[in-house]
């Protein structure tokens, strides 16, 4: 009887255990503020910054997407070997936060509407590249994406040709970055995609249907919500389709 006792006893401490550290691991991972992806040589950390701003980590580059807001947020990061600009607006484009981020070596991407807002000294630094364009630095390979509004009513916030999304080829994996855009045909014909980054709010972008209804066709390995203020991040999970290969990882782009 004694025995039986005992091991019930621990039986039950040892499920405690188990319940305590799933409890801490759900929590770390519903705080997360980064994230890491294997490639073939080497891992691209992925860092939130806030709405359409982040950072990637390769090796010894810094890739920063959009750097805008309180230059404080990136003082954690290296400084900027590449970056990526997609659109003339004050939530992608901000000249004094990209000065302060930015290697003397570094090289800019950007769309030409974009690239013309820039200071001489940073335009120096600038490789244009227009939609369907492409330039491989320190070893990415950078191809410039449409990204633009089609529906009614929206058509003036992001017109076709002004902005570039981005597709990454890093470690021969490859990441696709919208930019501010609806579900473009452009985007549901992607093939081989690792990994995408994208938009989903009203008005200026695109809704959470259209969002996951883009993801299911063209079925991205994982995909981040992001420059997601107000949208139902539940509900777009809740929309990928059930066994199409998809992963949602939910990082924090809000928020503490």
């Amino acid at each position: 009887m004694k025995t039986t006792y005992n091991r019930s006893i621990r039986n039950m401490m040892r499920m405690c255990c188990l319940c305590a550290m799933a409890v801490l691991t759900a929590n770390t991972q519903a705080q997360s503020k980064q994230d890491r992806i294997t490639t073939m040589d080497g891992d691209v950390e992925i860092f939130p910054v806030s709405h359409a701003s982040f950072v990637m980590r390769w090796k010894e580059m810094t890739i920063v997407v959009d750097p805008v807001g309180d230059s404080g947020a990136y003082k954690a990061f290296p400084k900027a070997n590449l970056v990526l600009l997609t659109d003339i607006h004050q939530d992608h484009l901000n000249l004094k936060t990209l000065s302060t981020v930015i290697r003397e070596d570094v090289k800019i991407v950007a769309p030409s509407a974009v690239a013309a807002m820039l200071t001489p000294e940073l335009r120096d630094r600038t490789v244009i590249l227009t939609n369907g364009q492409n330039a491989t630095i320190a070893a990415i390979s950078v191809e410039a994406m449409p990204m633009y509004n089609t529906t009614q009513g929206r058509l003036n916030y992001h017109v076709k040709g002004r902005g570039n999304g981005y597709v990454l080829a890093i470690g021969k994996k490859r990441f696709y970055i919208s930019g501010d855009t609806e579900d473009i045909p452009e985007m549901r014909a992607l093939k081989n995609i690792d990994a995408a980054f994208l938009c989903m709010n009203l008005p200026f972008t695109m809704t959470v249907d259209q969002a996951a209804s883009a993801v299911n066709q063209f079925k991205p390995k994982m995909v981040y919500p992001y420059h997601y203020r107000g949208s139902d991040l539940e509900s777009f999970k809740k929309l990928i389709a059930n066994g199409n290969g998809v992963e949602v990882r939910l990082l924090t782009w809000y928020g503490k």
